[in-house]
């Protein structure tokens, strides 16, 4: 993928069927379901592919335990039915997580026992493994560094694991396979319209200022936490739709947790599950729900967030966490449903909802990463219905996502079927097999192949999305920052000047992510 032969489209195609605005997990669905069915499809995002909420989250492809207590059955059924299809079609970034879910009186083991039995039945064919019961010493054998005076016994379930911004990155390469054009750092500036029907946009490359009128069919509003912001656009004063909530996460190493198992605590103080999940060789806990009033491109995290997350996992280790042992703190806003009768966010439910406005701009948000795909196909459905397209049936539930692969389990098999591509740098350039970092994971050749195939424009891009650098550890991502400006620089032909201001604002950004910032 190449993000100037993308910009050129703009000027060489005169129509496009689809319009989508946003580059998160639905505005990438919705692009991989229109063009593999035949539209001719043009995606816009202000910043980058999974920017915000969609490369923030717990790395869970899951059904919802936590909805199924609440009697959600339909987002349980629909979620658990979406797991299976992505662990189906995209093995190389999602897979099998056992969870160990620990109780403390007997009654809740046959609770949560038969819940999750349910949770399986629901899941029909497409379920991952049998739920078992568990005695205590089982469990605590599960459990390695887990300590509870009151354990009682426990629950083994399963759910998806996955990492998130890697399955976007593939979103946009299967949509691009398909003949879409995406573009990241492209903004709307405003809609173009006809008799109040919108009937194409003014957009603006971030990156040089220049300004692009293009004219589609139909256009979709994708863009999470920042639906209301477009809704504005199209019509001002329009009522809110959405109410945002932040979670946040901390990384640590996983001597702290040294279990192939997740462990979750189904209800903390504030309603929320936690969850204790091993992730890219760290463990990954988490999370919070915090109302928020604005939305912000890059949330951070706060002290007391911080603080709850930790006392609350303590509460179930033997040794326990420290300040000084956390490797990264990150955070994300949540799009849900605006519910003026609920007290709290940590109640709203994740489902979404389509919405089609006097001027045929369709929006599609709320919902979550698992129900991605059934999202994007509902709202290609009503883009379909809006413009009178020629009517295409969707595909996307059996569409193997770019990268398909299985049974490779190196450190590369997140790449799927490109690994071999960076493999083939390395075997050109022997130089790029060294790691940017001794504490990272993340070899030279995977900064070039980010620039050269995977459409990175910044250091952030790459630490950030491209690998995890900056989730699994914040200083070495920090300390990495030089080399990876200056191998990006090399690959894109940019100055001294570029590199110095990628690294600053850089190591603007990752203050909030670095522990030390909240001491």
């Amino acid at each position: 993928m190449n993000r100037e032969a993308m910009l050129q489209q703009l000027t060489q195609t005169d129509h496009w069927d689809i319009l989508i605005i946003g580059g998160g997990a639905t505005g990438l669905g919705a692009a991989v379901d229109a063009a593999s069915r035949g539209y001719r499809t043009l995606l816009i995002e202000k910043k980058d592919f999974a920017h915000a909420t969609s490369s923030r989250s717990t790395k869970l492809i899951h059904g919802g335990v936590r909805y199924l207590e609440q009697g959600n059955l339909k987002l349980v059924k629909e979620s658990l039915r979406e797991r299976g299809l992505l662990l189906k079609n995209a093995p190389h970034v999602c897979h099998n997580l056992g969870f160990v879910l620990p109780v403390f009186a007997h009654y809740r083991k046959w609770y949560y026992g038969i819940g999750l039995k349910i949770y399986d039945l629901l899941a029909g064919s497409l379920q991952l493994g049998k739920t078992k019961i568990l005695s205590s010493k089982k469990t605590a054998d599960s459990l390695p560094n887990f300590s509870h005076t009151s354990l009682k016994g426990g629950v083994l379930y399963h759910d998806g694991q996955f990492d998130d911004s890697r399955l976007a990155i593939n979103l946009v390469a299967t949509a691009a396979d398909y003949g879409a054009t995406l573009i990241n750092y492209c903004s709307l500036n405003q809609f173009i319209k006809i008799n109040n029907k919108i009937t194409g946009a003014e957009i603006i490359d971030t990156l040089s200022g220049k300004s692009f009128r293009i004219n589609a069919s139909v256009t979709i509003n994708a863009t999470g936490v920042f639906t209301d912001q477009v809704l504005q656009l199209d019509e001002p004063g329009a009522a809110p739709m959405l109410e945002a909530s932040r979670g946040v996460h901390i990384v640590v190493d996983k001597s702290f947790f040294p279990s192939s198992h997740a462990f979750i605590i189904p209800k903390t103080d504030d309603g929320r599950v936690l969850f204790a999940v091993p992730w890219h060789d760290k463990v990954v806990i988490g999370t919070t729900d915090t109302a928020v009033d604005g939305i912000t491109d890059d949330p951070a995290a706060s002290r007391e967030e911080i603080d709850f997350i930790i006392s609350h996992i303590n509460r179930y280790l033997s040794a326990p966490i420290h300040y000084r042992d956390v490797l990264s703190v990150y955070a994300g806003l949540r799009p849900l449903l605006t519910n003026k009768q609920a007290r709290k966010t940590s109640v709203l439910p994740r489902d979404h909802i389509t919405r089609v406005s006097t001027s045929g701009l369709v929006t599609i948000t709320g919902g979550k990463w698992t129900t991605y795909r059934s999202m994007a196909e509902q709202a290609v459905d009503n883009a379909v219905f809006v413009a009178k397209l020629e009517k295409k049936k969707s595909i996307t539930r059996e569409l193997r996502i770019h990268g398909y692969a299985a049974g490779n389990n190196d450190r590369l098999s997140v790449y799927g079927s490109d690994a071999v591509f960076i493999r083939q740098l390395i075997s050109n350039d022997p130089g790029l097999s060294a790691l940017i970092h001794p504490q990272l994971p993340y070899s030279r050749a995977e900064i070039v192949w980010a620039v050269q195939s995977e459409m990175a424009m910044t250091v952030e891009d790459v630490l950030a999305r491209r690998n995890r650098a900056l989730l699994l550890n914040a200083k070495a991502a920090v300390e990495a920052a030089p080399a990876v400006a200056l191998l990006m620089a090399g690959a894109m032909g940019k100055d001294e000047a570029w590199q110095k201001q990628q690294i600053h604002a850089f190591e603007k950004l990752a203050q909030h992510y670095i522990i030390d910032y909240f001491v």
